[in-house]
This record gives structure tokens, sequence and C-alpha cells, in this order.
């Protein structure tokens, strides 16, 4: 999933009218007898009400004599919705279960014969496997730069240096850079929750985690080099059935700036390398 250029370059103005309009009116709808659990639609009506009754000036959305949306508001209302319908067709069929995870993991493995790391993850006892959605990754990141480097499981933190002396470094550890974590070009998280019950408060640190990189980040390139951020997510559940309103987060992170482009779950197939051909 790319931002839309539509949306790419707004100010911080319309992005504090975004993230209020959304926790006041709400993300997503519940499931009722008559329909699914979804991502909810916005008019401009519910957007003047919302900002009204907080006090808040509308003027600049709805012309007062007509009620009519202005530009600004359309461009809101707008916005808002086509989040929804990004995440509705791009994000909800391709999440996927640790079933589907895991067999496309098999699958890649056996077909390419990796010989880059392939992580475990966190978990202990039954739940403890590999880490499918990042190895997933870091095999097809392996196969399409063909024999050129990168780092497939950092041990470290991110560091940009200026005449071999460090300018910066970042606060976190990545899941994969390239071409490694000295001066990279481009890094990648991956947040993978299979088997999960629950939204958990970790589910929910790991979006502001990313959050906090993408500031780091966007900072690092007003004064040095861009490099290239990228966020992976993956588990239906975990997402799609309790996390939607953060799924609406990571695309508006995105279109901010501090993402530079978020993929979920079997898009990785197709996307990912052609993202890491675009790497020079």
């Amino acid at each position: 999933m790319k931002p839309d250029s539509r949306f790419a370059s707004l100010g911080p103005d319309f992005w504090a009218h975004v993230k209020l309009v959304s926790e006041k009116l709400g993300y997503s709808t519940r499931k009722t007898r008559a329909s699914q659990a979804g991502l909810r639609m916005y008019t401009i009506e519910e957007v003047e009400k919302c900002l009204a009754d907080l006090g808040l000036r509308t003027s600049h959305l709805v012309h007062a004599s007509t009620k009519a949306a202005s530009a600004d508001g359309k461009r809101l209302v707008e916005y808002l919705n086509h989040r929804r319908e990004l995440l509705m067709q791009c994000a909800e069929p391709n999440l996927m279960d640790r079933d589907a995870a895991r067999k496309v993991f098999e699958e890649l493995r056996k077909r390419l014969k990796p010989r880059c790391a392939l992580p475990m993850n966190k978990q202990k006892g039954k739940k403890r496997h590999h880490a499918y959605m990042v190895g997933i990754v870091n095999m097809l990141t392996e196969q399409t730069l063909a024999g050129r480097e990168f780092c497939a499981e950092p041990r470290g933190l991110c560091v940009a240096t200026k005449d071999d002396a460090p300018v910066r470094t970042f606060s976190r550890w990545m899941d994969g850079a390239y071409p490694g974590v000295v001066n990279p070009q481009a890094v990648w998280e991956v947040k993978e929750y299979y088997g999960t019950t629950t939204f958990g408060s970790r589910v929910a640190d790991g979006v502001y985690e990313t959050m906090l990189d993408g500031h780091e980040f966007a900072e690092y390139a007003e004064h040095g080099k861009k490099i290239r951020h990228y966020l992976i997510v993956d588990d239906h559940f975990t997402w799609w059935a309790k996390g939607r309103s953060y799924l609406c987060r990571i695309v508006d992170m995105m279109h901010v700036g501090l993402v530079d482009e978020a993929l979920f779950g079997r898009e990785v197939l197709a996307r990912w390398p052609e993202i890491v051909k675009s790497w020079p």
C-alpha cells in the first residue's frame, strides 16, 4: 500500500482534524445482526456536529449559509473514506492467519533454499515457531538482491555517519536493513501477531514505536539522507477483528510521511520484490 499523492503533503492541521474526528466518532463499526463489523463511513454533517459538540469552530469546513462542505471539509471527508476503502480492499483480504503464513513460509523455504537468517518468534513452548512473516520478507529480499548484502537479523541500532563518525544513532532495533545497520538506505519493521486472542497493549505499543521510528528518520532526512522506512503487518484476527482502529493509524502515519509504505500479509509476495528492486 502506497500513500495517495492527494493526501501525502498536507500539513499538521489537517492531521489534527483526522485524529480528532476519528477518535471522537470512532474508527469502526461493531457487528450487528444485520451487518459484519467493519470500518465506518463519515459524512460532513457528522464531522460538523463532532467539532461543534466540542465547542470548536466549523466554518472552515462547512459554509454557514448553505451548510455545504467547503474545500477543506470535502478533503477531510474524502480522506477519511478513502482510508476505509484502502483498508477494506488492500488490508483485509491480504491479512493471513498463522496456518496460512506458515504454508507460505514453508513453500518459499523449500523453493528458494535460503541462506539468510530465519529468526524464531519470541514465544515459548507450543507457541514458539519461526517468525513467519520476518522469514518470508528475508527470503524475498535475499532472492531479489541476488547476492547483494543486506542485514536479515540486525542485532544493534541503526547508525548514520558523516566522515566516518556517527551523527545519528536511532532508538530501536529494526527487523531488517539494507545494506546494513551502518548508513542504511532502507529499513523495515514486521509486526506479526499470530495466535493472539486479544488486541493487547503490546500490539498497540508496536504501532507507536513505528511512529517514533518514523519521526526519527524524518528528522534525519531534513539534515542528512533519506532512509526508506517500511512497515509490514500480519494476522487477520489481531489486526482486522480486534485492531481496525490501529490499521487506520497506520494509514495515517504513511500519509504523514512516517512510513514510506505499509504492507499487509500476502501483499508482500508481489510488492516486496518490487520495493527491493528500487533500492540503489
